[in-house]
This record gives C-alpha cells, sequence and structure tokens, in this order.
C-alpha cells in the first residue's frame, strides 16, 4: 500500500479504548485520501435516493419560509405605514433580481457549490483564495445567525405561548440555548430522514399560513375605517407619492431576510431528481427541477410577504411592535390567537416554533456542506474538518457564544443577519455578471450588472445601519484566515497529491531501470538547454560521486497555481537532448516530488534516489517562498515530506543533496 493510501491508524486499545472509541465516533465519516468532501447536500453516490424538487424546495423551504414568523414585524418597525410598499419593492427584488441570478447558478454550479464556486473559478490563485475566505466568513455569520436567529424567535414563540406556565417567562436565553443544544443533539446522531420531516413541516406552516391569511383579509377589509386610516397615514406620511417610495426604498434593505434561503436552494439542489439521461457534466433535469423550486419558492414567498405586511399594519396596533410588545417578532402568531382562537393559535405557535427551529437545521446542513468543501481542499483546515462530528460541536459552540452576545435578541442580530444574506446575493450577482460578460452576453451582462448594483446598494446600506453584522462578519472572516493560514503553515510538508498517473513514456522510462537502483535528479523546468542538463548532470556526479555514464532520469515540477493544495498529477515522460525527462504540473515543488518518488518506489519496487543542489538564499525566506510560492528550500523541504509520510527511514526514497 502507497504512502498516499494508508489507512487510519487503529483506536488505541487497553486504557485508552474509551478515547479511541470516542474518537472513532466522532470521525466516523473522515475520508483521509478524497479531495474534495462533498458535505451534506452532495451528489449522492450509489443508490442514495433522490427526490421531487418540490419536496427538495421544501428543505430550502424551512429557511426562506420561516422568516414569515418575524419578517412582518420587522416590516412594520423599519417602515411604519409604508411597510406594505417597502415589501412591495423587496418582493420585486426577489423576482426580478435573486430568482433570475440564483437560476443562472444552478445552469453554472450544479454540484451544489453555488455561486461561490463561480468566483472560485473566475478568480484563481492566492487573490480567489483569499476571496473565497471572505466570503466563506459572510456565508458562516448568514448561517449561524440563521441558527440563533431563529431559534431565538422560536424561543419568543414558546414563552408567549398563554398555554405554557409562567415560570418560563423572561427565560428566552435558556430556551434559546437548549433549542440550540438540541439541534446539535440532532446532527451529533446523524442528519437522515431531513427532506421528510422538511416536507412534513413546510406543508402544515404555510397551510396554516394560507388559513391565517384567509381570515385576517376578511378580518380588515370587514374593518374599512382601519384600513383607510393606514392609507391616509401612509399617504400623509412623507407628503407626497415620490418621498414614499424614496423613503420605501431607503428602508426595504431592513427588510432583506424575507429573501434568506436562495444560497441552499442551489446547495441542496444534487438531492433533486433528474432525468435519466442527466450525466454529471450536463444534468439537464435536476437543473431544470432546481429552477422550478427556486420559482415556486420564490412566488410562495412574495405572496406571503405581501399579504401579511398589509395584515399586520392595518390590524395590529403600532405600539405592540415594540420591544417587549406583544407583537415584537410574533406578529402572525399574535393575529391567530386573536382572529382564530386559542387552539388554531397555539397550532400556529408550534408550527412556528418547530420550522424556526428546523430553519437552524438547514443553515447548520449549508454550514457542513461549505467548510469542508473548500477549507480541506486549500490545506486552510485540519483534517477532521473534513469529518462532520466536530463540525457539529464548533458551529453549535460558535452559535451558543453568538446567543450569549445578543442576549438571544432577534431584533438585535436582524442586521447580522440580514448582511449575510446580502452579500451572498450580491456575489452571486458579480459572479453571474463576469460569467455572462465572458461568455459575450451583452444583454445579460447589463440586466445581471444592475441587478449586482442593487444588490450593493443594498449591502452596503444595511451595512450602514446596522454595522454590527459587517462587524461579527469581519470577526468570521479575521478567524478563519487566521486558522487557515496556521493550518496551511503546518501542513505544509503532507503530501499533497490526491492520485498519481504516468503516461506511457514516464512508465517506460522507469521500467528501463527497475533492474538497478533508479536515479531522479531534481531539475529547474525553466533551464531546458542541453547544456543546462550537462551541467546539471555533471554537478550531480561530482557532488554525489555518481558514476558520470550512470542511467538518470530527470524530474522537472511546472508551478501552476502554489495556492492549491489538493491535487492530481500528471506525470509525462518526456526526451529533451537526449536525456529523459519526468515532468509533473503541481502547486508545490518539495511535495510533488515526493509525492512522485513514492508512486515510483510502489509501482517498480526499487528504492530511487533523488539528486539536489542546495539552494541559493536565506533559509528563512526561502522557508517562507516555499509556503506561499511552492518553491525555496527544495532539498530539506523534500526529505522532511518524505520522512513525515513515511516514518520507516528503511521504506523511505534516499534524498541527496551537494
Amino acid at each position: 500500500m502507497t504512502a498516499l493510501s494508508q489507512p487510519p491508524a487503529h483506536p488505541a486499545s487497553g486504557k485508552n479504548t474509551t478515547t479511541g472509541s470516542f474518537r472513532a465516533w466522532l470521525l466516523h465519516d473522515l475520508r483521509q485520501t478524497q479531495a474534495l468532501h462533498q458535505g451534506p447536500h452532495a451528489v449522492p453516490r450509489g443508490d442514495e435516493k433522490k427526490h421531487s424538487w418540490w419536496r427538495v424546495m421544501c428543505l430550502t423551504g424551512v429557511d426562506l419560509f420561516s422568516s414569515l414568523g418575524y419578517a412582518p414585524a420587522i416590516a412594520v418597525v423599519a417602515a411604519g405605514a409604508l411597510s406594505p410598499l417597502a415589501t412591495v419593492l423587496l418582493v420585486a427584488v426577489m423576482l426580478l433580481g435573486a430568482l433570475p441570478v440564483y437560476r443562472r447558478v444552478s445552469v453554472e454550479s450544479h454540484s451544489g457549490s453555488g455561486s461561490i464556486a463561480m468566483l472560485e473559478r473566475l478568480l484563481p490563485r492566492w487573490g480567489g483564495k483569499f476571496f473565497v475566505l471572505a466570503l466563506i466568513g459572510f456565508a458562516a455569520t448568514d448561517f449561524v445567525i440563521t441558527m440563533t436567529l431563529s431559534a431565538a424567535d422560536a424561543a419568543a414563540h414558546l414563552i408567549a405561548n398563554p398555554l405554557l406556565p409562567g415560570w418560563l417567562q423572561g427565560q428566552n436565553l435558556a430556551v434559546t440555548l437548549f433549542l440550540l443544544a438540541l439541534l446539535g443533539a440532532v446532527f451529533l446522531r446523524g442528519f437522515r430522514e431531513a427532506i421528510g420531516v422538511a416536507v412534513v413541516l413546510v406543508g402544515i406552516y404555510l397551510a396554516l399560513n394560507a388559513v391565517l391569511v384567509v381570515a385576517t383579509l376578511a378580518e380588515a377589509f370587514a374593518h374599512p375605517i382601519q384600513v383607510n386610516d393606514w392609507w391616509q397615514a401612509m399617504l400623509t406620511s412623507q407628503g407626497n407619492p415620490i418621498l414614499m417610495f424614496a423613503v420605501a426604498f431607503l428602508v426595504f434593505p431592513k427588510l432583506a431576510l424575507g429573501m434568506s434561503g436562495f444560497e441552499t436552494g442551489v446547495a441542496v439542489m444534487p438531492q433533486i431528481r433528474g432525468d435519466s439521461s442527466d450525466t454529471e457534466e450536463d444534468p439537464a433535469g435536476r437543473i431544470r427541477g432546481t429552477k422550478r423550486l427556486l420559482t415556486a419558492a420564490a412566488v410562495i414567498m412574495s405572496t406571503f410577504l405581501v399579504t401579511t405586511s398589509f395584515t399586520t399594519v392595518v390590524l395590529v396596533p403600532e405600539q405592540d411592535f415594540q420591544p417587549g410588545g406583544p407583537a415584537d417578532g410574533r406578529a402572525l402568531a399574535l393575529q391567530a390567537h386573536e382572529y382564530l382562537g386559542v387552539v388554531f393559535g397555539s397550532a400556529y405557535d408550534l408550527s412556528t416554533i418547530a420550522i424556526l427551529w428546523f430553519a437552524g437545521a438547514s443553515a447548520m446542513a449549508g454550514l457542513l456542506n461549505l467548510v469542508p468543501r473548500y477549507l480541506p481542499r486549500y490545506g486552510m483546515a485540519p483534517q477532521w474538518t473534513k469529518a462532520t462530528r466536530p463540525l457539529v460541536l464548533v458551529f453549535t459552540g460558535v452559535g451558543f457564544l453568538v446567543t450569549l452576545i445578543f442576549a438571544a435578541s432577534v431584533d438585535a442580530q436582524s442586521g447580522a443577519y440580514a448582511t449575510g444574506v446580502l452579500v451572498l446575493m450580491t456575489s452571486a450577482a458579480v459572479a453571474v455578471t463576469l460569467s455572462a460578460r465572458r461568455q459575450g452576453q451583452r444583454g445579460l451582462t447589463v440586466g445581471f450588472g444592475i441587478i449586482a448594483a442593487v444588490f450593493i446598494y443594498t449591502t452596503l446600506t444595511n451595512m450602514v445601519e446596522r454595522p454590527e453584522g459587517l462587524q461579527i462578519a469581519a470577526i468570521f472572516i479575521a478567524a478563519i484566515i487566521v486558522i487557515s493560514l496556521v493550518s496551511r503553515a503546518k501542513r505544509s510538508f503532507e503530501l499533497h497529491a490526491t492520485s498519481i498517473q504516468l503516461d506511457e513514456k514516464a512508465l517506460e522510462f522507469i521500467s528501463e531501470a527497475d533492474a538497478g537502483p533508479i536515479h531522479v535528479v531534481a531539475h529547474e523546468p525553466q533551464e531546458i538547454t542541453g547544456a543546462a542538463y550537462l551541467d546539471k548532470l555533471q554537478s550531480v556526479s561530482e557532488a554525489s560521486h555518481l558514476a558520470p555514464d550512470e542511467d538518470v532520469i530527470f524530474l522537472e515540477v511546472v508551478i501552476d497555481d502554489s495556492s492549491d493544495f489538493e491535487t492530481a498529477l500528471d506525470v509525462k515522460g518526456i526526451t529533451r537532448h537526449g536525456y529523459r525527462v519526468l515532468e509533473v504540473h503541481g502547486p508545490v515543488v518539495p511535495n510533488t516530488i515526493a509525492s512522485v518518488l513514492l508512486h515510483i518506489r510502489d509501482t517498480t519496487g526499487t528504492m530511487p534516489h533523488v539528486y539536489f543542489r542546495w539552494t541559493e538564499g536565506n533559509p528563512v525566506l526561502n522557508l517562507m517562498r516555499f509556503v506561499f510560492f511552492g518553491e525555496g528550500e527544495i532539498a530539506p523541504v523534500t526529505r522532511e515530506v518524505l520522512r513525515q509520510a513515511v516514518p520507516d527511514v528503511t521504506q523511505r526514497p534516499w534524498v541527496h543533496v551537494g
């Protein structure tokens, strides 16, 4: 078995059995050699069942639709009598902006990686990596605050129910922490029938909301004086229609919570059942189903947002929306109790609590899909982050911390939540704009550019008015970048190759030498003249006492993108000036050389010898060049990579330096 595919060590025995068993349980799904962790929403393997698009819509809908629990109240607090008008603008942005953008994302990023993967392809190398890390920071803000805000709102609905004991009053923080712990426990046990649970929760929740909307609309129109009072208040609030629309345009960014869930919608698309003719390169059926999912979810949500913003502003007194008021974060639940009775109201509360709590499950799944997909592949996270359960513990702990900081307040977290949602939508709009421009689609470039401009304005406005979202995102980004760079430095001496493939000529070169020692000379690919090869061969002969007529193979590593970490290596055999050369493209010279040497050892059964010249320059600077640019101190680093990969010195290729 090669060093690239060594199995994980068995748990310790004896007195460490308990520790070993816990470690095995914690890392049960850790893939040791898989470059790309697929995550909970990955392309299913084997015979794993896929689902109809409308069922998958319910999974993403627990995030999108659950915001009805607090969106109407936030709209009234932000816009007052203008809240229906601001909501109409929000819906216009959703249907004419977010929906077209994410329909395009579903076409170009159909593996479940979302818009971040599009930007990763458009912005390569270190600049692209750091940009992706920043987006992951905002995405973490979005998903973590989704968990904490939804749990806090679920706790508020639970405590406000009149049938529950009075001692729960004021225990919002404790109840929220309990709900987050329960969410973490679900994922520690294993997240299985998520879609089935989501279908039930979303179906019941939407049905109850439909009944409530019909009842409250009937109630509103049964009292035309209240409707007229609202209408007059809206008309007189700013003096003229132009100012009304201007104010509504200025405040609608605060309502951005109602647009959450689109990024999750494209993340879950690999779960959608496509056509029998679908391929991973062209899953036309899956893409078509995703477009239906996004459209249906957007239309349903838009309908509920517009109708509930009208009924709440007409039927609920404005003072009830103030912090601590009966409609604070739960305007629809208040109406359910008031107009449809305690039984229906309690059923509505239970449904709202369940979907808000499960919205956190959707966010947790999003985090588990996002972090392992990028950071380990960049070398910017430990290997254990490819396992689900350790990440669940980390994300649950972060959720606890955020909840304590915000004291489980829905209003206090809404700005941070909106920031995360809007940054992801802005990045998606920018990604599709750049994609359309690259493909020469001028009309789409202009259209998507306008949408991107709207989202940029909305995002910046929200950041200025609610800076806590940017502050939290900055903390996440800083933590991710620092941890990522430390992890990258610590993992720099690992083997990076996920697979190695030698072409026919390369196999011929190494098979010719398997009767005796295989002598490999490391050579710089920038110097490929006959004189350069001869000079290197003479230097090696003098420094290492290698016979001048000894059969040697030159090995050249061409650095493509030094920011990459886990890569597949293709080795080509080339004859130059009568010399045999193995050429391989990789991100890092020493690690690539080590991987090729071990592959030669395992392919031929013969221990190779590799020959280097010492690198000139300051060793510290050369080490930094190695970490960030893939070169530098080649000889000692190659030896260290081999030492860490093969602890048994008798099984380790020989390294000669002179």
